[in-house]
């Protein structure tokens, strides 16, 4: 009876289906593990390695492309793996004019380089090599830029410092810094009030501290004060503005007791 067995084709035929294909699905997962392969190896061992493609830099009024590369020690073959952040960091902050820089790598191939600049809020006259020169200085006291022709005339200038060979990244003292700050404040949220200002005097007391002596714009009145705050401010331009029809006879109103007094202008000069 087994040589009466016959084989059914179509059996056959479905046994060898899965062979025909068998080959060439080896073939392709054999590529595509290949290609996954170097893949890897090139986003793992090569391009990390490789210089940067794209290096994105927040503009900054003054400093170049160039320089701000070069002081941060990037060149055309620094790569994700040879940068230090940090290093790069630290060196850019070492350029007098850049208050806070951050830096990113993005991998593998990017760069990221975020700086913001020092605010001006004020600016002085300071003595160099012989010459008077102006300078620019932020609210913590850094100057940051010396002898510069395009001082902003909307800046309050300060007299009364005693500011001698001045350089980039030098510093005011400590005693003026509070000060300073008060003066950004204003300068943000009531740049009008400044607006009628056209000098701030330091007058430095014989042991410490100083007082304030306030020059208003368009007056012959002068305002010597203790402290400095956007309120107070404001009460003594209005105060001035006030007694303006008296101001050959005034020659300070003195707000360092916390009540308005005033010096006429013989008992002054006396």
């Amino acid at each position: 009876m087994a040589g009466d067995y016959v084989l059914d084709r179509s059996t056959v035929d479905r046994a060898e289906a899965p062979a025909r294909f068998e080959k060439p699905l080896k073939i392709f997962i054999l590529i595509a593990v290949l290609c996954l392969g170097g893949e890897l190896i090139w986003l793992m061992g090569i391009s990390p390695f490789r210089p940067f493609t794209r290096i994105d830099i927040t503009s900054l009024n003054g400093i170049s492309r160039e320089e701000i590369l070069a002081a941060a020690g990037i060149s055309d073959t620094a790569s994700y793996f040879s940068v230090d952040i940090k290093a790069v960091e630290n060196a850019l902050l070492d350029i007098s004019s850049i208050e806070s820089a951050r830096v990113f790598k993005y991998y593998p191939g990017r760069l990221q380089i975020i700086l913001e600049g020092r605010q001006p809020v004020a600016s002085a006259l300071a003595s160099l090599n012989g010459q008077t020169v102006p300078v620019l200085f932020d609210s913590q006291g850094v100057i940051f830029e010396v002898g510069g022709t395009a001082i902003p005339s909307v800046l309050p200038v300060i007299s009364g410092l005693v500011i001698e060979d001045p350089a980039p990244g030098m510093r005011l003292p400590g005693l003026v810094i509070p000060f300073l700050q008060e003066l950004e404040k204003i300068e943000i949220s009531s740049p009008e009030l400044l607006s009628a200002v056209s000098e701030l005097r330091i007058d430095r007391k014989p042991f410490d501290g100083f007082d304030l002596i306030l020059y208003p714009i368009h007056k012959k009145i002068k305002v010597r004060l203790s402290e400095l705050n956007e309120d107070l401010l404001r009460y003594t331009l209005l105060m001035v503005d006030v007694l303006s029809s008296r101001e050959n006879e005034i020659d300070i109103l003195d707000f360092r007791s916390g009540i308005a007094s005033y010096i006429p202008k013989e008992a002054y000069s006396e």
